[in-house]
């Protein structure tokens, strides 16, 4: 039965990367313009989907794990929040501060964020998700997922986008197999009551503006330190 029930498991979860990679292909013949039109959330359906097939192979896998096998939420959580870290700060240090006000001008790109503002944006985000999940206030009184005026230079705002990760992590490593699915008192909605869901959705949300990071990049003729 095992034996089957694995098998079951390795073609549901081939079907669903055959279905990712035949998306990206459709995705990257499409015109440039196009492309970063419909880049907005492409990364949080692709960890999504990811998400689902890892959850596919443990279920159909448990049989057989034993205790020291067992990896808990936190270091698997802590894991993609590093990966983020690592690819989207160095990204904002790559941007020249005399670029941080840059916003694409060709297309359709009225009211979009400048450079700086996408990484105040995101931290910001990563601040209040992370206070959330630890049940605390914001550090800086962050509200919308707006940094504080404050915050302007490149320097700060490359500081401040690293203070939120630690944040993260810090939220991160206090979930657990017997709280990460458990509402959080005094919230509404279904993951967004949860520490799962919010670590979720900070990390797709964080990997949702690090890709219109990278566009900016590119278009001042910077290669991501990541692609490099």
């Amino acid at each position: 039965m095992t034996h089957v029930l694995e098998i079951a498991g390795m073609n549901a979860s081939k079907l669903l990367i055959c279905a990712c990679l035949k998306a990206d292909l459709k995705f990257y013949r499409l015109p440039w313009g196009e492309q970063f039109r419909r880049s907005k959330g492409r990364k949080m359906k692709k960890i999504l989907t990811i998400l689902t097939v890892c959850i596919a192979c443990s279920a159909v896998a448990l049989p057989q794990t034993t205790q020291s096998d067992h990896l808990g939420a936190a270091r698997v959580l802590e894991e993609w929040v590093s990966n983020a870290e690592k690819e989207i700060v160095p990204a904002a240090e790559a941007m020249p501060e005399d670029k941080y006000s840059f916003a694409p001008s060709v297309g359709e790109f009225t009211g979009v964020r400048t450079f700086a503002e996408q990484v105040k944006h995101l931290a910001a985000a990563n601040y209040q998700l992370g206070a959330r999940i630890l049940g605390e206030a914001p550090p800086h009184g962050e509200q919308s997922e707006s940094a504080p005026d404050s915050v302007r230079s490149k320097q700060e705002i490359v500081e401040y986008a690293k203070g939120s990760f630690a944040i993260l992590r810090r939220a991160v490593a206090s979930i657990h197999e017997n709280n990460f699915t458990y509402p959080i008192s005094g919230t509404k909605g279904t993951w967004q009551r949860t520490r799962l869901g919010l670590a979720v959705d900070a990390i797709a949300h964080s990997y949702d503006h690090y890709g219109q990071m990278v566009e900016y990049l590119r278009m001042n003729g910077i290669v991501p330190p990541a692609s490099r």
